[in-house]
């Protein structure tokens, strides 16, 4: 288990965005719409929601009161990406066993000293979920083949915090600028200058929870300085870095919730 992340957004919007591990959702009240791959999904309280890694979605109420969420975000560790097919075609598992078990997971994660039945509970959920996405995974197990918006995307991944002009991307991918744009908007769903933004806004959530300060996190992260991180970071998560102080050791940022590692990456 990467991270456990509880929050409460009454008008706050998920622009476009992508993470590199599994996003386990639960809806404890209201309800949220979002877009995956370009397709409109909602969830409910009585459904699990599973995001795929790398797969570009939103998201945002749909109930004037907001919505308050639980989520779990699963390492690739726990989940191999080549059941990601599946939860791009369906998100949205209807399984109250599915949704009680994370529930009582998330109720150990709350209590220091239970490491071990929280590791234990983990284990019979991602067992439920991948049975869930091998039974009506499509053939072959990978999603296609992205060619070149792969290849710019890993050359955005590796360039995260010095960035890379879009002149330089098309020379060293041999393709022309706009056509380089054109296909990565197509294929991820967003454009490459967002999915940097993402990626930089992430890598500075983790140095916030490291400890560091607004302004270091800012320059580490590959922002120009502190507000221009807090304009986007805002945007992302709708809070903004000085209100996003690091946690104390084995607890959530946001509402005191236990974030405890679980054979997966901290």
């Amino acid at each position: 288990m990467a991270e456990v992340f509880h929050a409460h957004f009454v008008d706050h919007a998920y622009p476009p965005h992508t993470h590199d591990v599994w996003t386990l959702l639960i809806v404890d009240d209201g309800a949220v719409d979002f877009d995956l791959d370009r397709h409109r999904h909602g969830t409910r309280r009585t459904s699990v929601t599973l995001l795929p890694p790398h797969v570009p979605h939103d998201g945002r109420s749909a109930t004037p009161h907001g919505f308050r969420k639980r989520v779990l975000y699963l390492d690739t560790s726990a989940l191999a990406v080549e059941l990601a097919g599946r939860a791009v075609d369906r998100p949205n598992l209807s399984d109250p066993p599915l949704r009680q078990r994370i529930h009582d997971l998330h109720r150990v994660l709350a209590e220091r000293g239970d490491e071990f039945e929280a590791d234990s509970r983990l284990a019979f959920i991602l067992e439920r979920l991948r049975r869930q996405l091998r039974q009506q995974a499509p053939a072959g197990g990978q999603l296609a083949a992205r060619g070149l918006a792969d290849r710019l995307r890993e050359l955005l991944d590796a360039r995260t915090v010095e960035g890379v002009t879009l002149r330089e991307a098309a020379e060293l991918l041999h393709a022309h600028p706009t056509h380089l744009v054109r296909t990565f908007t197509q294929v991820h769903g967003l454009p490459p200058h967002s999915y940097l933004t993402g990626r930089r806004v992430q890598l500075a959530r983790r140095l916030l929870l490291a400890g560091q300060r607004p302004a270091e996190a800012a320059v580490a992260a590959g922002f120009f300085d502190q507000a221009h991180l807090t304009r986007h970071f805002r945007r992302h998560l709708g809070v903004s870095p000085a209100r996003f102080p690091a946690p104390e050791p084995g607890r959530d940022a946001h509402s005191g919730d236990v974030a405890r590692p679980s054979g997966g990456r901290t």
